[in-house]
C-alpha cells in the first residue's frame, strides 16, 4: 500500500480501476458514513476520499466530528470515534455514469452490511446516488423519515472537490446539522421499516 505523502503516476491509476478499499466499519458506532464509490485515486491509495482535494476530511472536522483534520491514511482511526466508513458501490470506477446500473444492488448489500453491523445514523455522501439506490427521486439533503436496517438515514453533499454545488462552509455547516441531530433523542414513532418496505406502501 503506497505510503502518505506519495503521488500515483497515470499508470498506478489505471491499474486501479475495479480496486475495492477496506470498510471502517464495527458494530454500535454513532454514523456511518457512506461515500458513493471509491475513485481511482482513492483505490489506488487503498484509503477513503484520498483524492487532493476532496473535502470530507475538512468537513468532518469543521462540522466537529473530529478534534483535529485527519488524514486519510487514519480512516480506519474513526472506528475509535465511533464513526465509520463505506461505499454504495465498492468497486473503483473512473466516472459516475458506470455506476447507475450497480447502485441498486449496492443498497441491498449496504442494507446487509448495517444488519451485521448495526450503526444509529447512516449518512450518505451524494444525494443523487441515494436517489437512484433507493429510487426516491424526491430526496432532499437532511434527515429521511425511513431507516436502512434500524439505522436513520442523512444525506449529505458529495464532498468531491468537483461538487461546485457546495462549497467548504456549505459542507461544514451540512456536517455540523449531522452532528447535532445525532446528539438528539429521536421518537420511535418516526420509525419506518426502510425504504424498501416504505415504497410498498407508497
Amino acid at each position: 500500500m503506497p505510503r502518505e505523502g506519495t503521488r500515483p503516476t497515470r499508470a498506478d491509476l489505471l491499474e486501479a480501476a475495479g480496486r475495492t478499499i477496506k470498510d471502517a466499519l464495527a458494530p454500535g458506532l454513532r454514523v456511518v458514513f457512506c461515500g458513493i464509490n471509491p475513485g481511482l485515486y482513492t483505490a489506488w491509495a487503498g484509503h477513503h476520499f484520498a483524492r487532493p482535494g476532496n473535502r470530507f476530511w475538512a468537513a468532518l472536522h469543521a462540522g466537529g466530528f473530529t478534534r483535529r483534520l485527519y488524514s486519510p491514511w487514519e480512516d480506519q482511526d474513526l472506528l475509535e470515534l465511533g464513526l465509520g466508513l463505506t461505499n454504495l458501490v465498492a468497486r473503483a470506477s473512473a466516472v459516475a455514469s458506470e455506476l447507475d446500473a450497480k447502485l441498486i444492488a449496492g443498497a441491498a448489500k449496504l442494507e446487509r452490511k448495517l444488519r451485521r453491523k448495526p450503526t444509529k445514523w447512516i449518512a450518505f455522501l451524494g444525494i443523487g446516488a441515494y436517489r437512484t439506490a433507493f429510487e426516491r427521486p424526491r430526496a432532499v439533503l437532511g434527515p429521511q423519515a425511513e431507516r436502512l436496517a434500524g439505522a436513520r438515514i442523512w444525506l449529505l453533499p458529495n464532498p468531491s472537490g468537483l461538487n461546485a454545488h457546495h462549497q467548504p462552509p456549505e459542507l461544514a455547516a451540512q456536517f455540523r446539522a449531522r452532528r447535532a441531530a445525532a446528539s438528539r433523542p429521536v421518537s420511535d414513532s418516526s420509525r419506518r421499516a426502510g425504504p424498501r418496505a416504505s415504497r410498498r406502501h407508497r
